[in-house]
């Protein structure tokens, strides 16, 4: 039976260029930077869990809640082939049972913290002008991630930068020395192209000073996948 199912939703993701100097003690091992055009990326993401059910059992209060992540992006070789997947700086939820158990059972920096949502909805879809905010509390004042989209939702080119950030179907996590490996099954999404990118947060108190620098400038690229229903695995060691 798989660890986790839920559906991912309005996944607004900022990504920027970075330099891999400030990646290198966070990567887990056995893994390596996975880059684009020789360049290293990191992604402040924000989503909803919705319909959050673990080892096949809904938890109540702890179903439908935010997440605000810092991820970067590695790869290895596995039985099957290169294995293009994502490792996590830290990921902020509002729970503090989900932090605990994902800091137990995958060794992943979670923390609690308030969090709130909004976005511009019609239906149960993004609005073709819409817009999506996260945000979180943090040392006393509201921090958030806001992306204003523009024009309906597409799948990504291939090869192009939203293909690269959004298709990568396994996670990466540093852990007493070596990693846990966990593959995250959903379909392709599409994605709404970013008309504007509103990111405030102290960066280097959040998540350390070496991404300051990065996180202080607008973002090489951003979108809101729409998202869907995902699968976690459970995790192994490698």
């Amino acid at each position: 039976m798989p660890f986790l199912t839920a559906q991912w939703r309005f996944l607004a993701m900022a990504n920027y260029a970075i330099d891999p100097a400030a990646l290198v003690p966070s990567i887990p091992p056995g893994t390596e930077l996975d880059l684009r055009d020789g360049n290293a990326y990191v992604s402040v993401v924000g989503f909803l869990f919705l319909n959050t059910r673990v080892w096949g059992v809904p938890v109540p209060l702890h179903r439908d809640f935010e997440e605000v992540n810092l991820r970067f992006y590695v790869r290895r070789d596995g039985p099957d082939g290169p294995r293009r997947g994502v490792a996590f700086v830290k990921e902020i939820v509002p729970r503090r049972a989900v932090a605990a158990l994902a800091r137990l059972l995958y060794g992943e920096n979670y923390v609690a913290l308030p969090m709130r949502h909004t976005h511009d909805l019609q239906g149960e879809e993004l609005k073709r002008d819409g817009s999506v905010e996260y945000g979180w509390r943090h040392c006393g004042e509201w921090n958030r991630l806001r992306v204003r989209t523009a024009g309906g939702a597409a799948r990504p080119a291939a090869g192009s930068m939203e293909e690269f950030i959004a298709e990568h179907y396994w996670g990466y996590a540093a852990a007493g020395g070596c990693a846990v490996e966990y593959r995250v099954e959903h379909p392709p999404w599409t994605v709404r192209r970013a008309a504007e990118v509103d990111l405030r947060c102290n960066a280097a108190e959040l998540y350390g000073a070496q991404f300051a620098e990065a996180l202080s400038r607008p973002p090489d690229s951003a979108f809101v996948a729409e998202g869907s229903a995902v699968t976690v695995h459970a995790g192994c060691r490698i």
